[in-house]
This record gives C-alpha cells, structure tokens and sequence, in this order.
C-alpha cells in the first residue's frame, strides 16, 4: 500500500480478496481510469448510507490509496466517518459482495447498508 503523492491518506483499507475482485472488474470494463470511490451520504433506516462505485473523476479535496494498482478514492467529508473502515469481498452461497467493516457505525440496520 502506498500513498498517492497528492493526496492525503483515508485510513480505509482493502482487503485483498476485494482488491482482486476490483480489479477484475475493472479488466471486464476495459478501462484503466477507473476509481473504487466509497462514500457516505445521508440516508437508509439508520441515518447514513454507503455508497460504493466506479469513479473516473477526482474532486480537489479527494483522499487517494493506491492498493497495488487498485485507487480507492473518499470525498474529504466521507473520511471522518470512515477512517478506520475495512473494504472486503464476500463470495458465498450466502452472500456475493463488497462488505464494510466500519469502527465508527455506532449501530446498523438489518441490511447492512445503512448505519448511524
């Protein structure tokens, strides 16, 4: 892992089975300027929601991670309530799909996706 020289670091990580499966689909894509951004937005049953895409651009006051040629991007007010947060992969026959470990949710809805 290392920091992007301009920008500062978000304290999220990702795990390796996630990297492997963002960058798999990202070679399906085709594209190489492709970004995993990950942010928090006011929402869901719990207050806050995730959310979790491809992103071409970055914002001026972006935290940037390289993982091994895998960028994941925060937006600069997402940091304070993700900072310490882990990005993985699930692939079971119970769940398929990206999962967030966040220290800083104080409670969640049955779901997942959302948290206060």
């Amino acid at each position: 892992m290392s920091k992007t020289a301009t920008a500062p670091a978000h304290g999220v990580t990702l795990t390796e089975a996630a990297r492997d499966k963002v960058r798999a689909l990202l070679e399906q894509e085709g594209r190489d300027d492709l970004r995993l951004r990950i942010a928090v937005q006011p929402g869901g049953c719990s207050g806050l929601i995730y959310q979790l895409y491809f992103d071409e651009r970055t914002l001026e006051n972006d935290a940037i991670v390289d993982f091994d040629g895998v960028e994941v991007v925060v937006d600069d007010m997402s940091v304070l309530y993700l900072a310490g947060s882990s990005i993985g992969f699930e692939d079971t026959i119970q769940k398929q799909g990206f999962t967030i470990d966040n220290p800083n949710a104080e409670g969640s809805c049955a779901c997942g996706d959302s948290f206060s």
